[in-house]
């Protein structure tokens, strides 16, 4: 194992991709998410090894409601699979879940599945596993401050709040797949001092070698945090996380 394992390592990704990757292999969106699920179980069995300590992926935004009916029914279908099917796997493994985002408005009985979720695999301490359903990093925010109420608006206590509410610490290392570069109201307050990669491959296609290689450049970079860098610092500190796009004709970026 790393030799960072030692210290706590939050890494967070944005799994994007998913529908490209259907559309071009002439599958419907829903076979993209389950080969995406498929994809999370690779990353969520490699993190431990890795040094990773907590591991928050962004499974469903408010914004992801917009989506047609269908697709919206095939997601939350796949996730009552996964609460059904994965939990016993994750206890085994000694990985805790947790759910941060809504639960009010996900579909009956899916948020009595997450909490018994959250209770079987509540004793584990390999890796904190936290999956973003309905979820907006503003709206975490507004909450948070709601509930400091009376309290010094403090950084210190928004990050407080922010943390008993969802069990979490700041984000080391921001990872989004399929070429998109924005954060798409993800964990805007704890991304704050992220390094950020941003990676062509689509998510069903991310693997623990794509894990492996973001991790690399993200240990490889100095973090100052605001202060000065040395030119060789400097130079380092551009390292890619990701392989160079390939120029491809017909096809999707990988």
């Amino acid at each position: 194992m790393h030799k960072e394992a030692k210290a706590p390592l939050h890494v967070a990704i944005i799994m994007d991709g998913n529908g490209r990757w259907a559309q071009a292999r002439g599958q419907p969106r829903a076979a993209g998410h389950q080969a995406g699920a498929t994809a999370l179980r690779r990353v969520i069995e490699a993190a431990p090894s890795l040094g990773i300590t907590m591991l928050s992926v962004y499974a469903f935004s408010i914004d992801n409601w917009r989506r047609p009916r269908r697709e919206v029914d095939a997601l939350m279908a796949l996730l009552r699979h996964y609460l059904q099917n994965e939990v016993s796997r994750l206890a085994k493994s000694g990985i805790r879940f947790r759910a941060i985002g809504r639960r009010d408005r996900l579909p009956a009985g899916l948020a009595e599945l997450i909490v018994e979720a959250e209770r079987v695999t509540s004793s584990g301490a390999m890796l904190d596993l936290r999956l973003a359903i309905d979820y907006s990093g503003r709206d975490a925010i507004l909450d948070a401050i709601n509930a400091a109420a009376g309290a010094p608006l403090t950084r210190t206590e928004i990050s407080r709040q922010l943390a008993r509410a969802s069990g979490g610490m700041d984000i080391d290392l921001l990872i989004r797949t399929s070429g998109e570069q924005r954060l798409s109201d993800f964990m805007l307050w704890e991304a704050a001092s992220a390094e950020l990669c941003f990676t062509y491959t689509l998510w069903p296609d991310f693997g623990r070698a794509d894990l492996e290689q973001a991790l690399s450049a993200f240990r490889s970079r100095e973090r100052r945090f605001g202060s000065h860098m040395s030119g060789a610092e400097a130079r380092s500190h551009r390292r890619p996380c990701s392989k160079p796009l390939a120029i491809q004709t017909g096809g999707v970026p990988r």
